[in-house]
């Protein structure tokens, strides 16, 4: 076999509204000749690259076993998205049909190619193609739907085409910055907060590195946390003046600017608490990050970071230490309730608790 050719595909054009997607077969063999698993990472300049998840070995070996075995089928298509490489040629159309269209598709096929430089990427059918690549057998045509797209529209298709599946959350959020496109409602309206929580976690403040991510898998804070504090303040808080409310996008910059003039001198103010993991600071578990949070809404709301006391805002948060339990002790609540250090926990009642407790604090 030359070590590039054309694959050429029978395959239907169907047209919906302005965009094309293509029904056609393919040997499951030949998949990885022309299709990338494009795994998400992030590169030297910390840049989001890719979109999929890990391979899960077990399910692929279960897959495998199938398809080694009599009359295995998978009836249900691969999706794949073609960057610009890939060319429909139309045929002759069936009368009286206009939104399908009979062609031929060509595949450029490369086999000298990385794998992120290949025409074609796999976007919902990862582990089946994987399991036919490793059976024991010739070859197994599959059916597949494919589109051509930007990475940044084939990221929307990835999250619309799993929104049904048990997709990791953590590979949602960090997908959605840098996604175009239509979003389920719930996804749309973290967005934003994600956008932010990513320029948190990539950029050179206290929350650097620390948000655990499936490109910061060294990360100790949660990102769900982050995104529930940042959620809230975008909404409802602080932050919110930054937002536009007609089309949901915001003022980054601002916002960055005032999360790490709040943020800074709680991580230097509380620093062995800051420095700990979750499970050893209640500060970086999740109802310390989100009641936090609340006190950042409370203290700066409706003012630009630029015309924030910030010196006055440190001094008010200075009269917090002799009334937290980060890392031991007990919290000495005004209802009269005592919490072992450690005995909150990232629930709904405990978040209002604790918000309600150093709100207090800071009013006073």
């Amino acid at each position: 076999m030359a070590d590039r050719y054309a694959l050429r595909l029978p395959a239907l054009q169907v047209n919906q509204g302005d965009k094309q997607i293509y029904c056609f077969a393919v040997d499951g063999k030949k998949l990885h000749d022309f299709t990338a698993v494009s795994r998400i990472r992030r590169d030297d300049e910390k840049q989001l690259q890719g979109y999929q998840r890990p391979e899960a070995l077990s399910h692929i070996r279960a897959i495998r076993r199938y398809l080694e075995s009599d009359g295995a089928m998978l009836p249900n298509a691969l999706v794949l998205a073609f960057d610009d490489r890939v060319e429909f040629v139309a045929g002759r159309p069936t009368k009286g049909i206009d939104y399908a269209v009979p062609g031929e598709l060509v595949i450029p096929v490369d086999e000298s190619l990385a794998e992120h430089e290949k025409p074609a990427w796999l976007v919902d059918g990862q582990q089946r193609s994987a399991a036919i690549r490793d059976a024991d057998l010739a070859e197994f045509p599959v059916a597949a739907v494919g589109f051509i797209a930007s990475q940044e529209e084939q990221r929307s298709q990835f999250i619309l085409v799993n929104s049904t599946k048990p997709l990791p959350k953590g590979l949602v959020y960090e997908l959605l910055p840098e996604t175009t496109g239509q979003l389920p409602r719930s996804y749309a309206r973290r967005q934003l907060a994600a956008k932010i929580m990513v320029l948190l976690n990539m950029g050179d403040g206290p929350f650097s590195g620390r948000i655990s991510s499936p490109t910061s898998p060294g990360g100790n804070i949660k990102d769900n946390s982050v995104l529930k504090m940042l959620e809230h303040s975008i909404y409802e808080g602080a932050l919110y003046q930054y937002r536009n409310a007609e089309d949901g996008t915001g003022d980054e910059e601002a916002m960055l600017a005032h999360l790490l003039s709040f943020w800074k001198p709680v991580a230097s103010m509380f620093k062995d608490a800051w420095g700990k993991p979750p499970k050893e600071s209640r500060l970086t578990h999740g109802v310390g990050i989100q009641a936090m949070g609340f006190v950042m809404d409370r203290l700066t709301a409706d003012v630009h970071y630029s015309k924030v006391n910030w010196d006055k805002v440190r001094s008010t948060l200075r009269g917090l230490e002799g009334h937290v339990a980060w890392t031991s002790g007990k919290w000495m609540f005004s209802d009269g309730q005592e919490r072992n250090w450690n005995s909150l926990q990232n629930t709904a009642g405990d978040v209002r608790l604790l918000s309600s407790h150093l709100q207090a604090r800071v009013s006073k």
